[in-house]
């Protein structure tokens, strides 16, 4: 949310609202005033700060490269210090998230979508053009980094809520309702609720735990304000209820005005002007003290859809407690498909979501829309798929799980899902309208009802083979117990994608897998430690192609009773952005499969092993897996450094030699943004790379279990009972539009 230029106000303007605070000081203080009301210590409130997750993401993601799909290992690593800072000073946090996009705001949310496809267009440029990753203007977050720190944080034993309405209003209303100390976001909204002090989590500094305490109070005053007129300035000069748009003329009359009465004033700060002029004509509005009790004053010059408009805007912001706050349970809300789904599961599907245990299911049964934000894909690789149109299909088969037991399977009121998903070629103009897939099984589908509150080694069973049935992969049930839950994980989403993407290669299943297998062994440090010569396009996508598919994975999960723990689902048990980058280019360039798999006999073992299994399904679906290696683009050149090159000018063979005896990286490397003008020079560079080389593949032994201890090997014994395949379709919105090749 946020209200148009509050914030940018308030620091040039209104120094006297900025407070630097230390946050231990005020942690004391909050409990000293508490301790003066308790009959005893013990009674004592703890110090709460509220904290807005999704302001925090980009400043907890400092991880060097974010292009890859994320380091997620040394992200763990940064949340644990980072809450561990907060718990050492004796603050306890609670966290929020966005859990749901309310209709009223869609258009914001589309537009905002749009403008960071056009950012991640300008990124993918600019790695063909250069082979690395681009400056900080550029930056993106990882695809599905909320979604994973939800459960980053849950596993470090910290409480954390997914919001079923607006994230802020639901932060403020506890900040409001259990008197914490603080809400530490960056949004002005927080300035205009009547709730806990707004502290910014951008001025922030963890050495010291200080920050910037915006006071509501002190800008009230300088503005000339009460706390309870905030709500009405903050709609008439624009936010996400009450676009910009709308009130520009009630704005313009107020500068108008304004300026006539303040001729000199302000006179080289328009955005201070804007706020001042809006503040005075709120202020004017009330001339009668009985006229205080509404929300919007009669002599405001609006027309009734305005007024209704702005109404609600304000409204918005009104807390549980306040006077005027709107009555009306949100508990007591109809839900989209509350028919096909028992009351239990509607409650449940509520709970987990709030929980943030669940993924998926509450969008689904209760709301019965879901979207997806931006993912790094090339929207001019016409040849790899939108993750949107990859999972699609498992998509449909757990809104089936979720929806259709018990259905006829005729089209009557069969229930259709709106899908506000983010991939090249779609407008976001509406909603795709997707209708559920029964998942095939040898019996009925079962309740679920029975999936999710039954008991026994049969359910237990029904929950392997529902899941495994969403991405095709049945035959993969003798692997469960056998093998690790994530490595499991790993290998259903790599042959779903397989068998979705008949572009992947090869190569790709190699890079796939092998970095799964040898994340295992290797330390956070480990990671960090691994060099890229040059970065590739196709490698970024496929990187977040992955990791959107774990979140399809945990709604799988979710959806079927939780078969695996969610644990086993997280990115961080089973990949890392810079060590797939990695293992890609090694595949890509030839490379022997004992030095992919870091020469390490067991890795290699449990490789093949998987390989096989992973192969053996394709080829029974029609699917056989070819070898395309790719080279990097033909916008940049990797060439060796100036001293290799003097030592070794008279052939190639030495400087595969080279890139094998130092990792290939470091100064053997050298990357130029510029093309060559000769054909044969490239094709000599695309024979040379193509040929093989050696990255860093040293490692040792670092366990590293889901959540610090083994993991849970006892299993029903289950048989795989055949399989399904399923062949979907695919919207003609696009050059997407065209079908997947037929399975032959």
């Amino acid at each position: 949310m946020g209200v148009k230029g509050l914030q940018l106000f308030t620091d040039s303007c209104c120094p006297a609202a900025c407070v630097t605070v230390c946050l231990r000081e005020m942690a004391r203080q909050h409990v000293t005033q508490h301790q003066r009301g308790c009959a005893s210590t013990a009674n004592a409130t703890s110090p709460t700060l509220v904290v807005d997750g999704m302001a925090c993401l980009r400043p907890w993601y400092s991880c060097k490269d974010w292009v890859c799909g994320g380091q997620w290992r040394e992200y763990m690593d940064v949340l644990k210090g980072w809450v561990e800072a907060f718990t050492s000073a004796g603050i306890r946090l609670v966290f929020f998230f966005d859990g749901v996009v309310e209709e009223q705001k869609r258009q914001v949310w589309v537009k905002r979508r749009r403008r960071v496809n056009g950012e991640i267009s300008k990124m993918f440029r600019h790695i063909k053009a250069y082979g690395k990753q681009p400056g900080r203007e550029l930056f993106c977050l990882p695809s599905g980094l909320a979604t994973f720190t939800c459960f980053a944080l849950r596993a470090l034993g910290q409480e954390v809520f997914c919001s079923v309405r607006e994230a802020d209003y639901e932060i403020a209303s506890y900040a409001r309702q259990h008197g914490s100390m603080g809400i530490l976001g960056q949004d002005s909204d927080f300035i205009i609720y009547d709730s806990a002090p707004y502290l910014s989590v951008a001025k922030l500094r963890m050495d010291s735990l200080t920050t910037v305490m915006y006071d509501r109070h002190r800008l009230c005053q300088a503005i000339g304000l009460t706390v309870t007129q905030l709500p009405l300035l903050a709609c008439l000069l624009g936010n996400d209820v009450v676009s910009e748009e709308k009130m520009q003329r009630i704005r313009n009359n107020a500068m108008a005005t304004y300026r006539t009465n303040n001729p000199t004033t302000h006179a080289s700060a328009p955005q201070g002007q804007k706020v001042l002029a809006v503040s005075h004509l709120v202020s004017s509005l009330w001339g009668r003290e009985e006229q205080e009790t509404e929300l919007i004053p009669q002599s405001l010059d609006l027309s009734a859809p305005h007024r209704e408009l702005l109404k609600r805007g304000v409204c918005s912001y009104l807390l549980p407690g306040h006077k005027a706050f709107p009555q009306g349970d949100i508990s007591a809300q109809s839900f989209a498909f509350e028919k096909h789904v028992s009351p239990e599961i509607l409650k449940a599907c509520r709970e987990k979501h709030v929980a943030t245990e669940g993924f998926m299911v509450y969008s689904v049964v209760c709301q019965g829309v879901i979207e997806c934000s931006n993912t790094l894909e090339d929207e001019e690789n016409a040849e790899l798929l939108p993750q949107a149109l990859v999972y699609k299909p498992c998509r449909q088969r757990i809104y089936g799980l979720l929806l259709l037991h018990g259905h006829d399977g005729s089209s009557v009121d069969l229930p259709a899902i709106r899908e506000w998903f983010v991939y090249p070629g779609n407008p976001l103009k509406e909603p795709d309208m997707v209708h559920p897939v029964q998942i095939s099984l040898p019996y009925d589908q079962p309740s679920l009802d029975l999936l999710w509150f039954g008991i026994g080694p049969k359910v237990s069973t029904l929950r392997v083979m529902s899941f495994l049935s969403i991405f095709d992969c049945q035959e993969f049930s003798d692997l469960y117990g056998d093998i690790e839950d994530s490595l499991l994980a790993a290998l259903c989403l790599v042959t779903y994608i397989i068998l979705q993407v008949h572009t992947l290669s090869q190569e790709d299943v190699d890079a796939y897998l092998s970095q799964a297998v040898c994340l295992r062994l290797k330390s956070p440090d480990e990671l960090q430690q691994i060099k890229l010569p040059v970065l590739s396009s196709r490698a970024v996508q496929l990187g977040s192609l992955y990791v959107r598919g774990l979140s399809n994975l945990l709604g799988g999960n979710c959806a079927s009773g939780c078969p695996l723990p969610n644990a086993a689902l997280m990115p961080w048990h089973s990949f890392d952005g810079r060590l797939f980058h990695s293992k890609y280019l090694l595949a890509h360039s030839g490379t022997e499969k004992t030095v992919l798999l870091d020469s390490d006999s067991s890795c290699l073992s449990l490789f093949l092993r998987l390989k096989e299994k992973l192969t053996e399904t394709c080829r029974k679906r029609g699917r056989v897996l070819q070898s395309r290696p790719c080279a990097p683009e033909q916008g940049h050149r990797i060439t060796p450094g100036p001293r290799h090159r003097e030592k070794h000018a008279g052939g190639n063979e030495n400087l595969r030699e080279k890139r094998e005896t130092t990792g290939g990286h470091g100064g053997g490397w050298r990357e130029r943004g510029e093309a060559s003008g000769d054909p044969s020079e490239y094709d000599s560079r695309e024979r040379l790379w193509q040929r093989g080389g050696h990255f860093n593949a040293q490692s040792h032994s670092y366990p590293y279990s889901h959540d610090g201890g083994p993991q849970n090997t006892s299993r029903p014994q289950i048989q795989s009972r055949g399989r399904s395949y399923y062949r979907g379709r695919i919207r003609p919105t696009s050059r997407w539009s065209q079908p997947p090749a037929p399975r032959t």
